[in-house]
């Protein structure tokens, strides 16, 4: 056993924001915002609002309270062990079915750049695990070689996302905004279903939060990441995907499997249309990279309070928690093998709807433990949080029916583990 080193600064953990909020969502969520026009901006609005005021709150409770798990570390300080284990259950269910929708996401990307690639659904899977344990052995050779990995990837997509958005606003036409609102829907309603579908792409605001036993100065450090990767991320993600909207007849973008690609290929010519095409891919790998980095740390600090098996807080020689890290990798890639059959929209789907279930009951904890554990902050502090608190409420709700089953039969599969721990092993 070897004691973790701290090796995340501030410039690596803003990455590991920006790089696990910015995956594969803002690249193909246009076309599912298609429908809706320009009122898909009252669902950004409002899921950019909520991501920011949840950030505050993961902020505000990594400044009080040092100790790594993220989410995990505020619901067993505020709620005791049964709360937190039902916390770091999720969360951690959450973050290795992301990495296998990732993974999937990647290989779509792949095949939009390397057509041959992706041919089979098994040349799919394949694809998708042979990213997620590159993924892996970065992580194993240490924190510090994924965060030096996390910059320079982020920066790979970031960079031309901005640039593409920004150049994009010179060609949208006005036109693909009439009328506001082309569902027909009632705004509230519109709101709701572009808030759900833009969800996914927010997820991940949390993680500076989660290595925190490994970050420089985390007090300082987790807070400013949190907040500045967040705001980074959450306004390119929504320029780029409103750009391409404008950018495109509303006939082509309904039916694109690659909206931004094809919004490029349109404007700029067949190479900026592969260009884009090899940023989604950068842009998935960076994200699965980040997202791997977190399933090392994510049951670590469970395990060593004795609600996790304790094998999952053997740290090797660089301060991994290798078999954390493993065992959640093999977990990922049983997830994909097992659904190879079914094609890359299906997989991402079914795999995007089992990490969303798993995420918000987190996230709805947190902002729950913040009001017990922050006794004494200010007024607007408190405004922020009670915002928070109507946002998860809501997102948890709006979901719907099959999500939430989803998310109490991954919560049970926990049970007998938390039994064990509490009882058989003490």
């Amino acid at each position: 056993m070897s004691a973790p080193q701290r090796s995340l600064g501030l410039w690596m953990l803003i990455a590991l924001v920006i790089g696990n909020i910015i995956g594969s969502g803002v690249f193909v969520l246009p076309a599912a915002l298609a429908p809706y026009g320009a009122a898909s901006l009252l669902g950004w609005g409002i899921s950019l609002g909520g991501a920011l005021m949840l950030a505050l709150v993961y902020a505000r409770l990594a400044h009080i309270i040092p100790n790594h798990g993220g989410a995990y570390a505020y619901a067993r300080r505020a709620f005791g062990d049964r709360v937190g284990f039902i916390v770091a259950w999720s969360y951690w269910v959450c973050v290795w079915s992301a990495n296998a929708a990732i993974a999937v996401a990647f290989a779509g990307s792949l095949g939009s750049v390397w057509p041959a690639a992706t041919l089979t659904p098994l040349r799919s899977a394949l694809c998708a695990l042979v990213a997620l344990w590159i993924c892996t052995t970065i992580s194993l050779a240490g924190v510090r070689e994924a965060g030096r990995t996390a910059i320079v990837l982020t920066l790979l997509k970031l960079v031309p996302l901005v640039v593409f958005g920004l150049l994009g606003l010179g060609w949208v036409h006005a036109s693909a905004f009439e009328p506001f609102n082309s569902s027909g829907r009632p705004l509230v309603s519109v709101a709701s279903s572009v808030a759900a579908l833009t969800l996914w792409a927010f997820l991940g605001l949390e993680s500076a939060t989660v290595p925190t036993d490994v970050v420089i100065d985390p007090q300082r450090t987790v807070p400013r990441a949190t907040i500045i990767g967040v705001t980074i991320a959450g306004l390119a993600t929504m320029l780029a995907c409103t750009v391409v909207i404008g950018m495109l007849p509303a006939d082509v973008l309904h039916t694109s499997a690659a909206p931004m690609a094809e919004a490029a290929r349109r404007v700029w010519g067949n190479l900026a249309g592969i260009g884009i095409g090899v940023v989604a891919t950068v842009s998935c790998f960076g994200a699965l990279n980040g997202w791997v980095l977190l399933q090392a740390q994510t049951t670590l600090a469970a395990a060593e309070d004795g609600l996790f098996p304790k094998c999952f807080a053997r740290l090797d020689k660089r301060g991994t928690p290798w078999i954390g890290l493993l065992v959640s990798s093999v977990l990922a890639s049983g997830l994909i093998a097992s659904n190879y059959s079914r094609t890359l929209v299906a997989l991402f789907t079914f795999t995007i709807l089992l990490s969303t279930a798993a995420t918000l009951v987190p996230y709805l904890v947190t902002v729950l433990a913040w009001w017990r554990i922050d006794t004494t902050a200010r007024r607007w502090r408190r405004l922020v949080a009670l915002g928070a608190l109507a946002f998860s409420v809501w997102a948890l709700i709006g979901t719907g029916a099959e999500t939430l089953l989803w998310g109490a039969v991954l919560l049970l599969a926990g049970l007998p583990i938390y039994l064990w721990q509490r009882y058989a092993v003490k």
